[in-house]
């Protein structure tokens, strides 16, 4: 490999890992402003009242056209779940 190919290829691994950088911050940015929401729902998922929210929807008397992602156990489950493994990941990477 002569000199320009060097500087071409490396010019190369440069670009990319600027833009994925840059996409990084961006979205580490969003997930630093989300955290709030994320507590709030830590706090909410199992509480007293998420179990009585989760019987009155099983008893079916919530409004039909009432979102409810929040009272589906799996799925709120399954995004703090995600949450903590990519808080890991990033504490791994940091090391």
């Amino acid at each position: 490999m002569n000199q320009r190919e060097r500087i071409e290829e490396i010019e190369k691994h440069f670009e990319r890992a600027s833009e994925v950088l840059d996409r990084l911050s961006s979205s580490l940015e969003e997930f630093a402003q989300v955290q709030e929401s994320v507590k709030a729902l830590e706090a909410y998922y199992g509480s007293e009242e998420w179990k009585k929210d989760f019987l009155d929807d099983e008893k079916g008397f919530l409004p039909p056209d009432l979102k409810r992602g929040v009272l589906s156990e799996d799925g709120v489950w399954n995004l703090l779940e995600e949450i903590r493994a990519i808080k890991e990941r990033m504490q791994d990477l940091s090391k």
